[in-house]
């Protein structure tokens, strides 16, 4: 039996990526699903399973519970080859994966949310999916030069900054209405993710 317990929402990106690098290391783990506006999110909450109150939280074997979907990429993946071994290259990834919080996931996501979730219809006025349909375009616009030449985004091996900006970009056109035509090369990133040995979509882990 693992000593991992790992609550998530399924359809969320950020509970995602944790539920991909577990799958991409083949480690076991028990997954407690809570979707949004459900019965399990609000026990869980309830019983103190997710101290910061959001999804994803990560529980070990001694108690201690794990909070922040980069962080716990971060102690999943520090002794393996997720991280790189130099300091300059594990930098990059890290500035990435910040990029990825702070600018990337706040609109893509956003938008995606707003498109996707019906309770939250009432948020998703022309005026603000317009103004967010731009912005993302100019964030995918810094991946894809980014990509030019390269195979992935920190070093010459993936990282977990090609996790963490996965878990949103690899639906971003269905689930956001981004047009996905336009960025080549984040199209070829993303096959790549997907050719990975234990590689899982958003909705392939109930």
């Amino acid at each position: 039996m693992s000593d991992l317990t790992l609550y998530s929402m399924p359809s969320s990106g950020n509970s995602y990526k944790v539920r991909l690098l577990l799958a991409l290391l083949g480690r076991d783990y028990r997954h407690v699903p809570c979707e949004t506006q459900s019965a399990e999110l609000e026990q869980a909450r309830a019983a103190g399973h997710l101290p910061l109150g959001k999804l994803p939280a990560l529980h070990l074997g001694d108690g201690t519970i794990l909070s922040e979907s980069n962080a716990i990429l971060w102690y999943l993946g520090s002794s393996t080859d997720w991280v790189p071994g130099d300091p300059l290259t594990q930098a990059q990834m890290l500035g990435w994966m910040f990029f990825e919080q702070n600018r990337h996931e706040p609109v893509v996501a956003v938008r995606a949310s707003l498109n996707s979730y019906p309770h939250l219809k009432g948020q998703a006025t022309p005026e603000v999916m317009a103004q967010l349909l731009k912005e993302g375009h100019g964030l995918l616009q810094l991946m894809e030069d980014h990509l030019q030449g390269r195979a992935w985004f920190a070093g010459k091996a993936p990282s977990l900054a090609d996790i963490a900006l996965n878990a949103y970009t690899h639906t971003v056109g269905d689930r956001g209405g981004f047009e996905m035509d336009r960025f080549a090369a984040i199209n070829d990133w993303c096959a790549r993710m997907a050719a990975r040995p234990g590689y899982e979509g958003v909705f392939d882990h109930g």
